[in-house]
């Protein structure tokens, strides 16, 4: 796939001011996502096709300028002003450098970084890999790779928010730390566990968190200089290029346990997922607890009649509905545990964060995922499981809004572009009225939101999903990070929507300023033609 991306502007002085950009497209080979795609800019007056025309229309009263008006690119002025405070950001390549800490494919990145630029797209998000910066050894950091990338950004004039990642990727691959995976394969308990004793190796369990388990040193002692490395490593990118930094919480990067990561594709209805509460050392907290209870033989595993990852809530009787264990004093006291040590584990992380970058000109932020398969049931199961004690009867997210809000933190929600009418309805899901409640949530304790979509692909009336999340006048979500560049993002089935989600997201008019410069359009016509980027998402 060849796509081409063109930006030319006209303007007119006087009061019927018009700016509009035109993008058009080539698709040489209409392949799938998985395919090379090259991203290729020009000029249009070299081009000839019938493009989409991206318009903003614009009555301009003031009196018109010089043309000799200052033209610095990085100059944050020269964007259209968001509608209600809300900016956009677009996340990079998860692989955007490699697990040898190199930048991968790092023309076309640079183009589509001068592309967003020029669309009025405030920044970009990060994602910096513990198993990268911190590939060989405890202690031995390499930013080499991420400082390149920063410098690129801060040189196109863009904001930059990172996303410290504590866990590992399956697709594209990027593992733990190797030193890290060499100690688990002599302590697997490190790892989250379910009753099968299958193990999730992506991220470590939070049992143990302040345990020596990693040459002596706690996981949040080895986050903790992690953190105190990068902070001072990239000092001089602090407050004016960086912006925000988001704690990785668990599972790709949230809050949450790995409920869901061994179930299969049989059926478009998901299942209810497992509990992850079989190794031993959650297993030990989960005694405990039970001893300091009085009900001894309640910590000795977990809920026996559970369904299984891919089952629903009435296959067994845990979830169901009416007579459910769930509602039963052991139920109350298991799920109680579960959620609890979550919710410290989140607060933990949080704080260390805060710890850490508190001194810092910087937003911090951690992600909670919005987990609505089975939300209309009335003991809300995947929710349960994923560490959620959220039911008909009982409010789960006042108390994780809470840990944000006390550790001074935004809270990044994604699934923005997902909406009730597109769910299978036998799942009974709800991701509208979920959002709505973590919403309320965070404004009853003051916690501002930054939203995100769930995926490039697109969902079903995704970009119409996300305007109607993003243009609310509740104001708790004042930052949109579109996840995230690659090959489908720039392809013609995908870019011209995204381009009307910048534009319905940005005033209807651009100030004299916006128009572009001379200096632009010697942007645009230096960009090499023929870039590749791979696919990453």
């Amino acid at each position: 796939m060849e796509v081409s991306v063109i930006g030319t502007s006209q303007a007119y002085v006087g009061r019927a001011s018009l700016a509009y950009r035109e993008l058009g497209f080539l698709n040489q080979t209409a392949q799938g996502f998985s395919r090379t795609t090259r991203i290729c800019f020009g000029h249009s007056r070299r081009w000839r096709t019938d493009g989409v025309r991206f318009s903003l229309n614009a009555v301009h009263t003031e009196v018109p300028r010089s043309e000799n008006v200052s033209s610095d690119v990085s100059n944050p002025a020269r964007r259209s002003k968001p509608i209600d405070g809300v900016r956009l950001y677009v996340g990079l390549p998860l692989d955007v450098v490699s697990d040898c800490n190199a930048l991968n494919q790092v023309k076309a990145v640079s183009a589509g970084l001068k592309a967003l630029k020029l669309m009025g797209v405030d920044g970009v998000e990060l994602p910096v890999w513990w198993g990268i910066a911190e590939k060989e050894a405890m202690g031995k950091y390499d930013w080499s790779g991420y400082l390149a990338v920063a410098e690129m950004v801060q040189k196109v004039g863009l904001k930059l928010h990172i996303s410290l990642c504590f866990h590992a990727s399956k697709q594209p691959k990027i593992p733990l730390p190797q030193w890290v995976s060499k100690i688990g394969e002599v302590q697997p308990d490190i790892f989250y566990t379910d009753r099968s004793v299958q193990q999730y190796k992506e991220c470590l369990s939070l049992a143990v968190d302040n345990l020596p388990v990693l040459d002596g040193k706690s996981p949040i002692q080895v986050y903790r200089d992690f953190c105190g490395s990068f902070k001072t490593k990239f000092s001089h990118f602090m407050g004016s290029t960086i912006t925000g930094i988001s704690m990785g919480l668990g599972p790709d990067g949230e809050l949450r346990y790995p409920y869901h990561h061994r179930a299969g594709k049989r059926s478009k209805v998901p299942g209810v997922g497992e509990f992850q509460c079989c190794d031993k050392n959650m297993l030990t907290l989960l005694k405990q607890h039970a001893e300091a209870t009085g009900n001894p033989y309640w910590g000795l595993s977990g809920p026996h009649d559970a369904p299984n990852y891919d089952e629903t809530p009435n296959s067994n009787n845990f979830f169901r509905d009416h007579g459910g264990s769930w509602e039963t004093p052991y139920g109350d006291f298991f799920l109680s545990w579960y959620s609890n040590q979550l919710i410290s584990h989140g607060s933990s992380l949080l704080s260390l964060a805060s710890a850490v970058f508190g001194d810092s000109p910087v937003t911090i932020s951690g992600k909670v995922p919005v987990v609505h398969s089975w939300y209309k049931t009335r003991s809300h199961p995947s929710e349960l499981t994923a560490g959620f004690y959220n039911t008909v009867n009982r409010d789960g997210y006042e108390r994780i809004a809470e840990i944000f809000s006390k550790n001074s933190c935004k809270m990044i929600l994604p699934g923005m572009d997902l909406s009730d009418q597109h769910q299978p309805r036998e799942s009974l899901s709800s991701p509208e009225s979920l959002l709505a409640q973590i919403k309320s949530a965070c404004r009853k304790k003051g916690v501002k939101i930054s939203g995100q979509n769930s995926s490039v692909s697109g969902a079903p009336g995704g970009f119409e999903q996300m305007k109607k999340n993003l243009m609310g006048e509740d104001g708790v979500v004042d930052l949109f990070t579109y996840q995230r560049m690659g090959a489908y993002f720039f392809s013609p089935e995908h870019f011209p929507s995204f381009t009307e989600l910048v534009r319905s997201m940005s005033q209807p008019e651009m100030e004299w300023d916006d128009m572009p410069s001379k200096d632009e359009e010697e942007v645009v016509e230096s960009l090499p033609k023929n870039l590749e980027m791979q696919v990453a998402q």
